[in-house]
């Protein structure tokens, strides 16, 4: 089994292994645009992408929960400008940046506490959006 795992400047977290590439195949590396020309002739342009890639990393109601010293911790990450991580993830490692456009990084707990009851153990349902460069 692998594991995800996010690092940077030499600090690794491992994530949830549970948590859900929701747009692994959304994305298509061939970049296409047609139009026709004056004399009504079809012109298509072709070009392979060179970057770019979504990839959102998404915890469900029952899986993929983590404490909240990790979420500090990717809180802290993404709220770097334009700070380069490797993620691996399916056993391949890529370079991404937060996509902040789509909102970046997100967390909301699984229990609703009382401020008090905050401590670091708290369970979160993380939703991790990037871009990959």
């Amino acid at each position: 089994m692998t594991t995800i795992t996010l690092a940077r400047a030499g600090t690794t977290i491992t994530l949830s292994d549970r948590l859900h590439w929701t747009d692994e195949f959304d994305w298509h590396p061939v970049e296409q645009a047609s139009s026709y020309s004056t004399t009504g002739a079809l012109l298509i342009d072709v070009a392979t992408r060179q970057a770019g890639r979504p990839i959102t990393l998404q915890g469900t109601d029952t899986q993929a929960w983590m404490t909240r010293t990790t979420m500090l911790q990717l809180a802290a990450w993404a709220a770097l400008p334009g700070a380069v991580l490797t993620l691996t993830v399916r056993g391949v490692a890529r370079d991404v940046v937060f996509d902040h456009a789509q909102g970046g990084f997100t967390a909301e707990p699984i229990w609703r506490l009382l401020d008090g009851e905050v401590d670091a153990t708290l369970l979160y349902r993380p939703t991790l959006r990037f871009l990959e460069i």
